[in-house]
């Protein structure tokens, strides 16, 4: 915790009560995903004004701890976990190389035919029938993407069938039609609001961030393989560039 000591080496009563929760919430008092007491109720645990009590919570939110989410209240944030993004990108190599045992489920599929834009990222004509298929990310267990996929149909035929049995994996289901190299030829990064199907799906709350990624993943020689537009939950993961390729 930076110092803010008011020069006579003495820390303000607010930074006092944020270094009391922050010590609790790392002895795991307040665990990961817990609602902290309103500031209300903590004013009158503690002896001291909500005011003092609110301005320590921001300060716990400034550092990271916490999050606050509408309706919900001050939340006890858990892990970020990094999510290179480099040309070669690989969900499960990802958070592997972090430790983070990762895996993921088909949550829907279908076939549909390509609008304007998924045609051109592709670069096949449009109204050519292509998979849509969304499917949910988790890491060490917690939720972290929601994600929805198109792909040619006459490309990969069956590939519904081959991710599932892959358990989400698209780099396995790849390497059963022969391609064992994919890259990333483009990634768009945005943020935005949860809507309240992924909320529901990632168990956010209600107002919670959400970092969309929009990439095109390819052929080392640039044919474009398929179109994923992911949404992560903002607190859970950390976007690290990674230029090493």
């Amino acid at each position: 915790m930076r110092d803010v000591s008011d020069g006579s080496g003495r820390l303000p009563q607010w930074s006092r009560i944020a270094a009391d929760v922050a010590a609790a919430i790392e002895r795991s008092v307040y665990p990961e995903g817990t609602t902290l007491p309103a500031a209300s109720e903590l004013a009158v645990r503690i002896a001291f004004n909500r005011h003092t009590v609110r301005q320590a919570l921001r300060h716990l939110q400034d550092l990271g701890l916490v999050t606050v989410e509408r309706g919900r209240g001050t939340i006890v944030r858990g892990q970020r976990f990094p999510y290179r993004l480099g040309r070669r990108v690989s969900f499960r190599t990802n958070f592997g190389a972090a430790g983070v045992e990762a895996d993921g489920e088909v949550i829907e599929s279908q076939i549909e035919e390509a609008g304007a834009d998924v045609a051109k990222q592709l670069g096949i004509p449009q109204g050519t029938r292509v998979w849509e298929i969304e499917m949910l990310s988790r890491a060490a267990g917690v939720a972290v993407s929601r994600s929805v996929r198109w792909l040619s149909v006459e490309r990969f035929p069956e590939i519904d069938r081959r991710l599932v049995t892959a358990r989400a994996s698209i780099t396995a289901a790849f390497a059963s039609y022969g391609i064992t190299d994919y890259v990333r030829l483009s990634t768009r990064l945005t943020a935005r609001l949860a809507t309240r199907d992924e909320a529901r799906m990632l168990s956010l709350g209600r107002g919670a961030a959400i970092l969309q990624s929009v990439a095109i993943d390819g052929l080392p020689d640039g044919t474009p393989l398929q179109v994923a537009v992911a949404a992560f939950a903002a607190d859970r993961v950390e976007m690290v560039l990674d230029q090493s390729g």
